[in-house]
């Protein structure tokens, strides 16, 4: 049911003027969706509950979204509502869809609320729409009493009330005290204010840090390149196939290349190993910063 180009008044007036359905009415018209596919019978069952659909979309728009809106995402509610309507139940179809279109109302106005996805589980819907008026509740009730709630004491009842945790009360609290904001508004009014994206901190490194780094890489690669020129020929080479390529050979491998045993090529790395952390300890100042 698409609401596009109709205003509030429009809707509303169109819903007050459509049929009142008795039971036995309501009854056969679901019958006849749900036996036989009649669209024109759930048309009609619900363009008769329209209006019950555009009072419960009304009890939202103190969460900012437009009623047009609330009242699409209603209709939604309630074709789900007719499209699993038992009419052998016994029960009245605005009873049953009551549920529906209040789910679907919540649903949207939770996720247009923020950015940020404000709450999912059951606890946290329960919080977000009734939070203030449970505190409201509680801190009468506690007046009443001679109590002075403080507002972790507040907190703790509101959790208990509603059944869920202090850190879910006091994270919704947070989410319900703003809408978003955008990083580009500017501070002040005037022209000239800066942004609030500028006065984020900048997590880069700055020009110093990134000096500073740059110097002690190049010292350190000094160190190893010196080092590495104390080994001979075949430990600088066991060295660098085996600690300085992307992909490392194996022992097996070296040992095999080079007509030596898998232990002859272990015994030459631990010592070639051995001889550049004594060449560096020797002759590299604040090595040991690195190592």
């Amino acid at each position: 049911m698409a609401l596009d180009g109709y205003t509030d008044q429009t809707l509303s007036r169109q819903a007050r003027a459509a049929e009142l359905l008795d039971a036995e009415t309501e009854a056969a018209l679901a019958r006849a969706w749900r036996d036989h596919h009649d669209t024109a019978a759930l048309h009609r069952l619900v363009t008769a509950y329209m209006r019950l659909a555009i009072s419960m979309a009304s009890k939202f728009r103190r969460y900012g979204a437009p009623m047009n809106d609330l009242i699409q995402e209603a209709s939604l509610g309630l074709m789900k509502a007719a499209e699993k309507f038992d009419p052998d139940r016994g029960v009245r179809f605005s009873t049953y869809a009551v549920w529906w279109i209040k789910a679907s109302v919540q649903d949207y106005v939770m996720r247009n609320w923020s950015l940020v996805r404000t709450g999912s589980t059951s606890g946290q819907k329960a919080l977000f729409f009734n939070l203030r008026r449970v505190e409201a509740k509680l801190s009468r009730e506690a007046e009443a009493a001679g109590e002075r709630l403080d507002p972790h004491q507040l907190r703790e009842r509101v959790a208990q009330e509603v059944g869920v945790s202090v850190a879910e009360v006091q994270m919704m609290e947070g989410r319900l005290a703003g809408m978003d904001a955008s990083l580009n508004a500017p501070q002040a009014a005037d022209e000239d204010g800066r942004e609030w994206i500028d006065v984020l901190e900048d997590d880069a490194p700055q020009a110093a840090e990134a000096v500073e780094v740059e110097h002690d890489r190049s010292a350190l690669r000094g160190w190893l390149a010196r080092a590495l020129g104390s080994l001979n020929e075949r430990e600088r080479y066991i060295v660098a196939e085996r600690r300085l390529r992307d992909d490392p050979r194996t022992l097996e491998s070296l040992g095999a290349e080079m007509g030596l045993s898998k232990e002859r090529i272990r015994q030459l790395e631990a010592a070639a190993y051995t001889k550049l952390r004594r060449h560096l300890e020797t002759h590299s100042a604040g090595v040991h910063d690195f190592l």
